[in-house]
């Protein structure tokens, strides 16, 4: 499913102009984006959290030059989905 997708579907069930739907979702990504890159976690309840990951400094191995490298410490971001939602993924049959 893509974004288009997703905006086809919200604005059939809700009867809202696509572009307007297409604006919220929009939004909604960048505020999220934006949080996340604030070192601040997105919890919505029922679906996931969007959560700041520490990565400590290692060292690496660049295997062509068969040299170390230092590889700095860093931030990524992460999502963990909630219970709820793990549970029904895991409740559908495989194709």
């Amino acid at each position: 499913m893509t974004k288009a997708d997703i905006v086809n579907e919200i604005a059939a069930k809700t009867g809202i102009e696509k572009l307007e739907v297409q604006t919220v979702v929009e939004s909604f990504m960048k505020s999220l984006k934006q949080s996340v890159s604030n070192g601040e976690n997105v919890y919505l309840r029922g679906f996931g959290s969007f959560i700041v990951k520490r990565r400590a400094e290692k060292l690496g191995r660049n295997i062509s030059k068969n040299t170390t490298v230092v590889i700095p410490a860093h931030n990524i971001p992460a999502f963990k989905p909630a219970k709820s939602f793990v549970e029904r993924v895991k409740n559908v049959p495989v194709k």
